[in-house]
């Protein structure tokens, strides 16, 4: 079962509501995807702490539902 980009991008808007996400389908399977995201959430975060949050709003589905996911993340000023 795959997962959509709208999906995911919901998901990390309902965490970060002032976060930008941009999500690209990197195989056209809808199970391969990169992402970036900036949030003010992970201002004073390690980048290993930012992907932890962003995975923790993808509420379990990584591994499962979604596949893979290649992850950036930065900091909003």
């Amino acid at each position: 079962m795959a997962m959509s980009a709208a999906e995911i991008e919901k998901l990390i808007h309902e965490a970060f509501p002032d976060a930008e996400v941009t999500i690209t389908d990197l195989a056209g399977d809808n199970d391969h995807y990169a992402a970036m995201v900036t949030s003010k959430a992970f201002k004073g975060k390690t980048r290993v702490q930012q992907h932890q949050m962003v995975y923790d709003a993808l509420k379990g589905r990584m591994g499962g539902v979604l596949h893979a996911l290649s992850l950036q993340t930065a900091a909003k000023d």
